[in-house]
């Protein structure tokens, strides 16, 4: 961080319009004196965004230094189909929803730095979690001598009363809500909800039904499946039910069905890049239904080789977007690989949503390498010699009767 002795002169903000945001707001005036650009990405998030610029003009932010920015079709067509096209979850099941929004921010907040000539960026990440870690990893790839402030591991303040106490002492408005500790907090995209805190920290409960904001419990769910179609071109999804779709438009569609369906809860025990384990709550329902139906195309379209291949890749790729390293060669190189496999996963997927499962029940393409012909039981009219299997099943033997027979000589059987 900076000393008071050489403080930045102008600083761009990831600024939420939120409590701790306004707070890391003042204080970066307070404590350097500096000018303030505040930056407030719409990723999807799902609330009203105005407000934050107001909030801003109150703190004395002018207003050409207010930037909020609509991102949701950058966010969905630049991040989440390419990850998606890699099938990509973190320790099996997480689907990166909160790691995949923070490169799209880092990247335009540094974008805005070089606009107005800012000399310096800062994030409200602590100093626990891994989003300091991937905002900054993002900074200094786009912009390897910006200087980056981050005040949760920097300030003097103690804990929530001293944060309140100051905010009292700015003038700085305090919801009563937040007057006491916070039972969990949220973060929140396009792509999914993620909740974390007080009241999750014994992984050894259940989530409270109150920390779910985007799912009806499946429980609750309708009692009829409901069944829908996703159309793929090149490995992303373009449409539902035959209506052609935007990136964002798409998934706001999905996310409402699985809404509906009770679709995409995940309780997760996770490793965190910084060294501890955290336990948190996702939601992600629409990025669920297209999980499955992305892998249902490739069913059709892969080869079995490139197929196993991706899959081999996945966990490395998946931690390259949980760590942070978005921006990092190996990531690009991973994502140039997976996109050329992406070259014919194009069709149509049916599924049926029923009660928090999504299931694939079908699924066609024109470039389909399944072949009726040769799989049937019936007559294949010679498409299939069945002899061939022989010779195929002792060479591959060859080296098990080697090694069965060494074993017999030694007397290990």
């Amino acid at each position: 961080m900076a000393s008071p002795a050489n403080p930045p002169k102008k600083v761009v903000l990831a600024y939420s319009g939120g409590l701790d945001t306004s707070i890391i707001l003042k204080w970066l005036q307070t404590e350097f004196g500096c000018e303030v650009v505040t930056f407030t990405a719409d990723l999807g998030q799902g609330e009203e965004l105005e407000p934050a610029r107001e909030k801003a003009l109150q703190m004395g932010i002018k207003e050409e230094n207010i930037f909020i920015e609509d991102l949701r079709e950058d966010f969905v067509r630049d991040y989440v189909f390419p990850m998606f096209r890699a099938n990509a979850v973190y320790e099996g099941v997480y689907l990166l929803g909160t790691s995949i929004a923070r490169p799209l921010i880092a990247k335009r907040q540094i974008e805005i730095a070089q606009r107005v000539g800012a000399d310096a960026v800062c994030h409200g990440a602590t100093g626990k979690g891994n989003d300091q870690v991937r905002f900054e990893l993002g900074y200094y790839a786009l912009a390897p001598d910006i200087r980056v402030i981050a005040p949760w591991r920097d300030w003097d303040f103690k804990g929530r009363a001293d944060l309140i106490k100051f905010a009292e002492e700015q003038g700085i408005p305090v919801p009563a809500d937040k007057r006491g500790e916070a039972p969990f907090s949220v973060d929140a995209n396009l792509l999914h909800t993620s909740s974390e805190g007080k009241a999750l920290e014994d992984p050894a409960e259940e989530t409270p039904d109150f920390v779910y904001q985007r799912t009806v419990n499946p429980e609750d769910a309708p009692n009829e499946p409901e069944y829908i179609t996703v159309q793929f071109e090149k490995g992303d999804a373009t449409g539902i039910n035959g209506e052609a779709m935007s990136p964002a438009t798409l998934l706001t569609a999905l996310n409402e069905y699985g809404r509906k369906h009770g679709i995409g809860r995940l309780d997760l025990l996770e490793n965190r890049f910084v060294g501890m384990k955290s336990r948190g709550m996702y939601e992600t329902p629409g990025g669920t239904i297209l999980l499955t139906a992305h892998r249902g195309i490739e069913q059709a379209t892969l080869d079995k080789g490139a197929a196993h291949l991706k899959d081999e890749l996945m966990p490395k790729y998946a931690e390259c977007i949980y760590n942070g390293f978005w921006w990092a060669p190996e990531r690009e190189m991973l994502q140039a690989a997976i996109d050329h496999s992406q070259m014919y996963v194009t069709g149509e997927v049916r599924l049926k949503l029923y009660k928090g499962g999504v299931h694939l029940v079908g699924r066609s393409s024109p470039y389909s390498l399944y072949s009726e012909s040769i799989v049937t039981f019936e007559d294949d009219r010679g498409a299939y010699d069945q002899k061939d299997a022989e010779g195929f099943i002792k060479l591959n033997a060859l080296r098990l009767r080697l090694l069965a027979g060494r074993d017999k000589e030694t007397g290990r059987n």
